[in-house]
């Protein structure tokens, strides 16, 4: 009678635990079992994660938008990156403006080698003579202040009259001419060491006074000779014929 109370006793035990494992799932852990965890694909990730960059506008390590433009607020290899525009686009990509002054449009200075030079007494005004330079070169070119004369082997040159000097330097561009009067002698006589000079040489000042403007020009004079005397003047370089005769 014992023995069958112990077998009824050792049953009931076993229902009992029975029930409780069924009521925890029954996988032995204590927890209910909520089947395997969803996975998540490389590329779904990796597409998230760049429509999250682009959204916030997140910017790559080198600083810069695929547009080749640097964008703000980035840095590159540690070093904070300025805004900057994109390249440019369009009919004028890339193309410089300025007024530079490139050597093959700037004034060059006028003398022996790129003008041709005419030497002509004139019967008005009394005593006088013409010399007209004109521009044969393709650039345009410079005639400052007045000509150094020197006839035949004289030791002196006769000072420009300081009344002529023009407002602006006398500028010739290619084709175009300039001009000076020369006093040969004094209308009534008062001259000193008249003699007559049978070679003219022209000699171009530079940028200075009195420094060199290049090589010298030797216009021809007439077969007769052109009288001077100590009265031998000239005018600074003119714009135009009435000026440097009046």
């Amino acid at each position: 009678m014992r023995m069958r109370h112990i077998r009824l006793l050792a049953a009931t035990g076993t229902a009992v635990a029975a029930l409780a494992l069924s009521a925890c799932g029954g996988n032995g852990t204590g927890t209910k079992d909520e089947g395997a965890a969803r996975s998540v694909s490389p590329s779904a990730s990796s597409s998230s994660s760049a429509s999250a960059s682009a959204s916030t506008g997140t910017q790559t390590s080198s600083g810069t938008t695929a547009g080749g433009g640097t964008a703000g607020g980035g840095t590159a290899n540690g070093t904070p990156v300025a805004r900057t525009h994109g390249p440019a686009t369009g009919p004028g990509a890339g193309r410089t403006t300025g007024t530079g002054t490139g050597t093959g449009s700037s004034p060059v200075l006028c003398n022996g080698a790129n003008t041709r030079v005419t030497a002509q007494p004139v019967t008005r005004p009394l005593n006088h003579m013409l010399l007209t330079v004109t521009n044969t070169g393709s650039r345009t070119c410079l005639l400052p202040y007045y000509p150094v004369l020197r006839f035949d082997e004289m030791q002196w040159a006769p000072q420009g009259a300081k009344d002529t000097q023009p407002q602006a330097v006398t500028t010739l561009r290619p084709g175009e001419s300039g001009y000076a009067g020369v006093l040969l002698s004094a209308a009534d006589g008062s001259g000193e060491g008249g003699t007559t000079g049978h070679k003219l040489t022209v000699m171009f000042q530079g940028r200075t006074p009195n420094s060199d403007g290049g090589p010298a020009a030797t216009p021809a004079l007439p077969a007769k000779g052109v009288y001077y005397d100590s009265s031998l003047t000239v005018t600074y370089w003119q714009q135009n014929r009435e000026d440097a005769l009046n």
